[in-house]
């Protein structure tokens, strides 16, 4: 079996990062400074999101795999921190319920795309989207300890979120809109396309 290149370990290691993650906002009552260290592994989760890409395209290390597990490992880890931070009162379910379900969407065009054998990577927009919704979480997991609330700086932090926040929802909405309409063809059947040829 060929073993993985660095880029894919490294996506990997992303996806490892997120139960570590998960525990350590679950330590609230138990951890000082958990929000602190919690949002440290999730930027360091980020982080390699950005590593494994830059490596993969310098080098020529660009894989099937990559294409496939590692915008996926970008959709648990910015998932998980979002349903989390409906927990803590930092994000409104609705918000939420729709950023999950166009990721929803977004995967059952690649599981079609993947049975025609097509692999699709991600676009664009969607790579400033899930930016906007990793920063929009670095900053809500700053202020996911009540007890700093009362300080200016804080507060601040909070208000830059929200605004992440909105941008995130609608690079969620405008990212999706163009990835159906760059693939709509996935969607056709194989009779159609050679129907319209």
């Amino acid at each position: 079996m060929k073993r993985m290149n660095l880029p894919n370990r490294i996506t990997m290691f992303r996806v490892l990062l997120i139960p570590v993650f998960v525990v350590l906002l679950m330590l609230e009552n138990y951890l000082p400074y958990y929000n602190f260290i919690a949002l440290a592994v999730f930027a360091a989760a980020c982080f390699s999101d950005f590593l494994d890409g830059h490596i993969a395209r310098k080098y020529n290390l660009v894989t099937t795999f990559g294409k496939f597990m590692d915008p996926l490992a970008d959709k648990i880890l910015v998932s998980t921190a979002l349903i989390l931070l409906i927990e803590f009162e930092k994000i409104p379910a609705v918000v939420v319920a729709v950023i999950l379900a166009r990721e929803f969407i977004i995967s059952g065009f690649r599981l079609i795309a993947c049975d025609k054998g097509v692999v699709l990577a991600a676009g664009y927009l969607g790579k400033i989207k899930t930016f906007a919704q990793m920063f929009m979480c670095c900053f809500m997991l700053f202020t996911a300890d009540r007890t700093y609330n009362k300080f200016l700086f804080f507060k601040i932090v909070d208000v830059v979120g929200q605004i992440f926040m909105w941008f995130a929802l609608i690079m969620t909405v405008v990212s999706l809109v163009d990835y159906i309409w760059n693939n709509i063809d996935v969607l056709k059947d194989d009779k159609e396309k050679k129907s319209a040829q």
